[in-house]
């Protein structure tokens, strides 16, 4: 995959298929733990990949743009860094889970439109990483081995800095809308329609997607969604 255009280099593993095709595993078994470390991990090595797409694929934006997301691609190595390491302690390496491709197939589809990138890879495909890592980690705390308790450990460090991330999407988001004219509240479900964006549901995190960026009025209506 690695020779079509717009895709970055890949490691011949993992193998991509289907998201329905990734099998689920409990948690609550070693092999199971490694699956799910290794699925996370796969996330960061996508993420590392779709922050310097932003960076290099769109032209005429701040300087400051290019500097926000050259440091999330610097986070977010740290984070597959963290990872990685700690699925080898537990035995096993990138690549020996199969991964698929929802992240990068969303990058394919808003190449062309930088400000539909913004509203649909950080401030919804990376915002639902915000509402879904405390649910994992409530279920590796009753794992309660070393290894789930050390996965809690990282994912700490991981949902502190993904608030940043989606602090820096909703940001340029804004100023995309502020420069075009478009109102941002009214454009983000046009967008969602347009490129057929997943629909977000519950439950949400709207203590972290405050702190993200999102406004009060869209965090009143992600909790009254909730509530239908």
């Amino acid at each position: 995959m690695g020779d079509d255009i717009g895709v970055p280099g890949r490691p011949e593993r993992p193998l991509c298929v289907a998201a329905t095709a990734v099998q689920k595993r409990s948690p609550f078994t070693p092999e199971g733990r490694a699956a799910l470390i290794h699925s996370i991990c796969h996330i960061e090595f996508n993420a590392i990949n779709l922050a310097l797409d932003a960076v290099w694929r769109y032209d005429g934006m701040p300087e400051a743009y290019y500097r926000d997301w050259l440091r999330v691609a610097d986070e977010e190595a740290q984070h597959f860094t963290l990872l990685h390491a700690h699925l080898q302690d537990m035995g096993w390496r990138y690549g020996d889970f199969p991964g698929h491709d929802g992240l990068w197939s969303m990058c394919e589809k808003t190449k062309d439109d930088v400000l539909a990138r913004m509203a649909l890879v950080p401030r919804t495909l990376e915002a639902r990483g915000l509402d879904a890592t405390p649910l994992i980690q409530a279920k590796l705390k009753r794992v309660n081995t070393p290894d789930a308790l050390r996965a809690v450990e990282i994912l700490d460090i991981i949902l502190r800095d993904e608030v940043g991330h989606v602090a820096i999407g909703n940001r340029w988001y804004r100023w995309l809308c502020e420069r075009a004219g478009l109102d941002p509240e009214a454009t983000y479900p046009e967008l969602v329609a347009r490129y057929e964006a997943p629909r977000l549901k519950p439950p949400f995190n709207l203590e972290a997607r405050g702190r993200a960026g999102f406004s009060a009025e869209e965090l009143r209506a992600l909790s009254a969604g909730s509530k239908d």
